[in-house]
């Protein structure tokens, strides 16, 4: 039996590796090198935009830089080679791009059980395969998924930052919905005029993430940036997702202008900054959302984004091994899942090829659990999400530990020899391990 796995990107790359590494036959399907999608120059697989993509290294203060150590435990082509091409990058795992994209396809052409096909594939397959075409996906294929999904299927990822609770300051915030509606759903962050006159001039003033050609237009109708409604006039947000009209503390106080914070997990250790959606650069993010009083020492475990992602609403859609709850033989890898990230993409590759092998092997999918930041991530594209959005790897979606520590650098460290003590008995319960 040959596996189709649909795109060579990193997800795809993975998945092809594992299950051709345990003898399994694989047909890998791939526009390159005849064509590229708007985004992509290089012939080789594996293409990244810049040679820091893969972000942090250190797994005890880093949640990606755990990610890649459980990745590597469980024998990631990726991760290899990126040890392979590094170059001096600080606490950054940075690569030479072109040699790491050529040392993947290597391996991947070198590799007898990989067929590869040069050709765009436009329908879903209906029998054992993995499709990891990521943030482009063709047209033709994509409206054969969201055929399949019932329209789940998103074109565009607009998404706001996310901090962690306990980094908000609830002496500068107070719970409660609307017009005294609601429990402790919402967090409320009130600013007074001069704040308030401040944070706009500052989110106008900072510096933007440059967007494609190609992006532009379908983005902007999609959903409009926080700085660009600003733009519109000082008051503009206090008109939108700044309203302060309803919103009163537990001492009957109204405020200028208040923004919500929404639950981002069950457990409420994550919270989204509502109407936040931004494609202000990363660092800017942080500096200008910290102007707000009861953000002024908050952690932030995902920034917003704004770029063309096609992306399946997937916990309506996806089982937690990456299956489709439609046809369990169908996985899905990568961005078009709901991870957000190069090396969270990568990640998702290992785990359905690992979870497909189980269950041609005639077992069941052993799942991670939460106390990994791949368990988690899984758990993210699985569980019940009304406002599902793609998620990377931050130490706020993993399980709690069962006890508080308040230093965050003592914290990171525990969370992190959890995962990968778990990461390691997870690995030891498969059956190719």
């Amino acid at each position: 039996m040959k596996i189709k796995v649909i795109g060579a990107g990193l997800a795809g790359c993975e998945a092809a590796y594992f299950l051709a590494s345990r003898g399994v036959e694989v047909e890998l399907y791939d526009i390159k090198p005849k064509s590229f999608t708007p985004a992509h120059s290089d012939k080789n697989f594996c293409e990244l935009v810049c040679s820091n993509s893969l972000k942090g290294k250190d797994p005890y203060s880093n949640a990606c830089g755990l990610l890649k150590e459980e990745m590597r435990i469980l024998g990631s082509v990726t991760m290899e080679a990126a040890e392979k091409t590094a170059v001096p990058a600080g606490g950054a795992l940075a690569v030479e791009r072109e040699q790491f994209a050529k040392y993947v396809t290597d391996k991947i052409t070198d590799n007898k059980r990989i067929k590869i096909i040069c050709q765009e594939v436009e329908k879903l397959p209906d029998s054992w395969s993995i499709i990891a075409t990521g943030p482009l996906t063709s047209d033709k294929l994509s409206a054969s998924i969201s055929g399949i999904c019932g329209g789940q299927l998103h074109f565009y990822d607009a998404s706001a930052p996310i901090v962690s609770r306990e980094s908000i300051d609830f002496g500068s915030a107070f719970f409660g919905d609307r017009y005294g509606k609601g429990g402790d759903d919402y967090v409320n962050c009130p600013l007074n005029k001069e704040q308030y006159e401040r944070f706009v001039f500052e989110l106008l003033s900072a510096e933007r993430a440059v967007l494609h050609d190609f992006e532009k237009r379908e983005i902007f109708e999609g959903c409009m940036p926080i700085e660009v409604m600003a733009s519109r006039g000082v008051d503009s947000l206090r008109f939108a997702n700044f309203k302060p009209v309803g919103l009163k503390d537990k001492d009957g106080n109204s405020f200028y202008a208040v923004l919500q914070l929404r639950k981002e997990n069950a457990e409420g250790t994550a919270y989204n900054l509502v109407g936040c959606q931004t494609n202000l650069k990363w660092g800017e993010q942080k500096r200008v959302f910290s102007l707000i009083p009861a953000l002024k020492n908050a952690e932030f475990l995902r920034y917003g984004v704004m770029h063309r992602n096609t992306f399946l609403n997937s916990p309506d859609c996806l089982n937690v091994d990456f299956s489709l709850k439609s046809n369990p033989t169908v996985f899905f890898a990568g961005q078009i899942t709901g991870v957000e990230g190069y090396v969270e993409s990568a990640a998702s590759g290992i785990l359905a090829a690992c979870h497909l092998y189980e269950k041609l092997s005639g077992n069941q999918p052993v799942i991670p659990d939460k106390t990994t930041v791949i368990g988690a991530l899984s758990a993210h594209i699985s569980g019940a999400n009304e406002n599902f959005q793609p998620m990377n790897a931050n130490f706020g979606i993993l399980k709690p530990l069962d006890k508080i520590i308040r230093d965050k650098k003592q914290r990171y460290a525990a969370l992190a020899e959890r995962a990968l003590q778990n990461v390691r008995k997870y690995k030891g319960e498969l059956s190719w391990s």
